[in-house]
């Protein structure tokens, strides 16, 4: 991911602009959960949904035998491979899956979805996020993550929608008709015959996680779920929560959220913070006048997804290098990702079709609302726990965009913002609010939660799935 970008080219990386009026969102967005359960569920057809045939006989085809490069020791099993979501077309989603550490029969089924909209949950998620591997410099070998998510759940990676990583599409013209409702359909459409090829995971409690525009996929996802299953009167998969970090949720908010990030943090000067405010209503009336007076200001070489941290810097000789070294963390491991994850071999071994993986691809992305606001109110009211974390040096999707969100939400406080605890010190801080949902700091980290602080983002999903708040320990 690049840095040193303006504001204006940032709000294209986390959302797909769609001038609306947001303040009919609700009533449309409730309009149109009505006319696609009236058509059977977000416009799929029954018989596409569940024609499903020897599905669990491609279970065995699907097993990874090892990764290239993997430590010895690996007990878990792992599976990759493609379900087709569209067969006329030929469109057909990419999954990486990691069984739990230990006691797989007995843990929950975890979904993570990487945003962009256009960027590989096989890549960031699992390679350098919360997947069970990382990968190293020499971009051949992979060390094991002491806080990989599959310590708690059996997770699974999606490359949605197709055209993303090792996805695809034998019909071209797919590509251009990406967008919110294709995903949510598709990746419906991926799980129930996912579900098919691993049986033993029916009826499993499924949770939905991700990050960045996954604060579109997700509860998207989840409310195709919930659709099908009260439609159908009957509980097609399990779902019982949804969780994402440094979410976007509201085109707007998060350009009001970003400008008063870098304004806070001292990136911009008053000045500029004036200007901004005196040309731009955050509103799809903003124009020129307002991009222009968001551009007027030079952040430097730095990292917008984390402010404060080390940068990669590219030698004149070719070579590269952290500007400064962090353990666990190394902002050059782009680098690592895209050489290991286009070796022929790492692709065979996964099961991937022979081509050039790119981290993020740039999508025709044709609808997108303007806030999930209304669609998380959806979910809530249809009792499902949703739970936002953020960590609190991300100036792309930050904290503060997240937090106008959630008062949007207008949601009564039931557990008040207090601190929560990793490792003897303040991890961040958490609230509570009706009708469950929960809102959670993470202290130190920057967009990708699980790859800045990764014992923190253990504790946050651990939590989340047991339903109770991180603990708080207080000092003896």
């Amino acid at each position: 991911m690049s840095n040193a970008l303006p504001v204006f080219l940032i709000l294209i990386i986390c959302v797909a602009a769609l001038h609306a009026n947001a303040s009919s969102e609700e009533a449309r967005f409730r309009e149109l959960m009505r006319s696609r359960r009236s058509s059977n569920g977000y416009g799929v057809h029954e018989q596409e949904v569940y024609s499903v045939s020897d599905q669990s006989n491609l279970k065995a085809a699907d097993k990874i035998a090892a990764l290239p490069g993997q430590p010895e020791g690996v007990s878990f099993s792992q599976y990759g491979g493609y379900v087709t979501v569209d067969e006329k077309n030929g469109r057909a989603l990419f999954y990486y899956f990691v069984e739990a550490t230990t006691g797989a029969a007995a843990k929950p089924l975890l979904l993570w979805l990487n945003g962009g909209p256009g960027c590989s949950s096989v890549g960031y998620g699992a390679m350098i996020e919360l997947g069970p591997f990382r990968i190293n410099s020499d971009n051949k070998t992979l060390s094991r993550n002491e806080f990989a998510w599959n310590n708690v759940a059996n997770v699974l990676f999606l490359e949605s929608p197709a055209g993303v990583g090792f996805s695809y599409s034998n019909t071209s013209s797919d590509y251009d008709r990406s967008g919110d409702q294709r995903t949510a359909d598709d990746s419906y459409i991926f799980l129930v015959n996912w579900l098919e090829r691993f049986p033993e995971y029916k009826g499993r409690a499924f949770y939905i996680s991700g990050e960045s525009y996954a604060g579109h996929y997700a509860p998207q996802l989840a409310a195709t779920i919930l659709s099908h299953n009260i439609d159908s009167k009957r509980m097609i998969i399990n779902l019982q929560g949804v969780l994402v970090g440094n979410p976007c949720l509201d085109e707007f908010k998060n350009l009001k959220g970003q400008i008063d990030y870098l304004w806070s943090h001292g990136v911009i000067s008053d000045e500029v913070l004036a200007n901004i405010t005196k040309n731009c209503k955050f509103s799809p009336s903003d124009g020129k006048q307002c991009s222009d007076a968001m551009n007027a200001y030079d952040s430097g070489n730095t990292d917008p997804y984390d402010i404060y941290g080390p940068v990669c810097i590219n030698a004149p000789d070719g070579k590269f290098f952290p500007s400064r070294y962090v353990p666990g963390y190394d902002p050059c491991s782009n680098y690592y990702i895209h050489a290991y994850l286009n070796d022929p071999v790492a692709q065979k071994a996964v099961h991937a079709r022979t081509t050039t993986w790119l981290g993020c691809k740039n999508l025709h992305w044709k609808d997108a609302p303007v806030s999930m606001v209304p669609t998380l109110k959806w979910l809530i009211e249809h009792d499902l726990p949703v739970w936002l974390y953020s960590g609190d040096l991300d100036s792309v999707c930050p904290l503060t965009a997240t937090r106008y969100s959630v008062s949007d939400l207008g949601l009564a406080v039931t557990e008040p913002w207090r601190p929560w605890t990793a490792n003897r010190e303040v991890g961040g801080y958490v609230q509570q609010f009706a009708g469950g949902l929960v809102f959670i700091s993470v202290r130190g980290a920057g967009h990708q939660v699980p790859y800045f602080q990764p014992e923190k983002a253990l504790i946050v999903v651990s939590s989340f799935l047991k339903g109770v708040l991180p603990p708080y320990a207080k000092e003896q």
